[in-house]
């Protein structure tokens, strides 16, 4: 194996099947911006293309979960994917620890990734803070276990948002780096990044400034998919916003934050643009424009909500669903994992 600082250079184009991979996290508190940047674009693409979409555990863990929330999330994340039209007999839906060689070909990246390359990932940075000499090893070697989800399915595409995008650069240096390591050229290939559509970035409804999150104290901050309808229409119309009627033009969303958030959030969850959105309620009061917006989001999330609520309150017929489509999952990664050991020079198990 060589011992380069920095990633190798391009290998052949690859020439195998076109598949894509993404997963969430089974943390608390699935929301709005889960649903609109990455879930909603899950049930579009599932029509088009090859598809995998795990529960990914394994990378909750990097800290501290508690053993039966993190049961439940992961349930919750899998019922979130199937209530918003996800066809589990059409895409794979499944949960990462269910299949082993997420964990095994981990290992073998983590020896095949540099020092110098997990140094610059500025995700670890932001989540250690101060306290990096207590943060968890696998939190800072998060990046080439989502080497290995991708490239386990050899998955050609991957839906990332911002936050990610550095990870995904990670996932194709290493995969170089293998190929060219073991003499193996378009073994593996390198996975494009898929960023396509509105609401990519959802902020709170309390400061536009901010990312609407999982983890904010403030359950007001966002949309839960699991709020009822009464409870979506009253945090919309709580939203923070400021005195002045909408703009008639893009333009004068400058400058305010939360006013663009809601707008944004209506254009996605409607399927417009922002312009159109603004063509609408241009020169409109809050009073008009928050009972409009209320009404659309409780249409579109209150089933999903619903639906998942049901799913939920069956654990059992949920989880013979994830463990068909593991096997499925398996079917993919066992015999390019066995390829993989092979090219490494491992001795088979007869």
């Amino acid at each position: 194996m060589t011992d380069t600082a920095q990633p190798p250079s391009q290998t052949l184009q690859y020439q195998g099947p076109q598949r894509v991979f993404s997963g969430v996290q089974p943390t608390a508190n699935i929301h709005l911006g889960n649903y609109l940047g990455a879930i909603q674009k899950f049930v579009a693409l599932q029509q088009t293309r090859e598809c995998l979409f795990c529960i990914v555990d394994l990378h909750a863990i990097t800290v501290w979960q508690e053993p039966a929330a993190l049961a439940h999330q992961t349930r919750e994340i899998a019922a979130a994917y199937l209530a918003a039209g996800i066809d589990p007999s059409r895409a794979i839906v499944f949960v990462q620890s269910h299949v082993s060689a997420h964990a095994e070909l981990s290992w073998v990246f983590t020896c095949v990734a540099r020092m110098g390359w997990l140094n610059r990932m500025t995700q670890f940075k932001d989540k250690a803070g101060k306290d990096k000499e207590r943060a968890s090893v696998g939190l800072f070697v998060y990046p080439t276990l989502m080497a290995a989800d991708i490239l386990a399915y050899k998955a050609t595409h991957v839906p990332v948002g911002e936050d990610q995008k550095q990870h995904l650069e990670l996932s194709r240096d290493i995969a170089q780096k293998f190929n060219l390591d073991f003499n193996a050229p378009n073994f593996f290939p390198l996975p494009e990044p898929l960023i396509e559509g509105p609401g990519a970035r959802v902020m709170s409804l309390k400061d536009g400034q901010k990312k609407m999150s999982k983890s904010d104290p403030a359950d007001t901050s966002r949309i839960n998919l699991t709020d009822d309808a009464d409870t979506i229409s009253k945090k919309i119309r709580r939203a923070t916003t400021d005195s002045d009627a909408l703009p008639s033009e893009i333009a004068g969303l400058a400058d305010r934050a939360e006013a663009d958030n809601l707008v944004g959030i209506y254009a996605a969850l409607a399927g417009l643009t922002k312009v159109q959105v603004l063509t609408d309620f241009g020169g409109k009061g809050w009073a008009v424009f928050k009972p409009a917006l209320a009404d659309l989001a409780v249409a579109k999330l209150g089933p999903i909500s619903e639906k998942m609520r049901d799913l939920l309150a069956d654990p059992a017929a949920l989880d013979v669903i994830l463990e068909r489509n593991a096997a499925r999952a398996e079917a993919i990664a066992a015999p390019i994992l066995a390829e993989t050991k092979q090219i490494i020079g491992f001795i088979p198990r007869r």
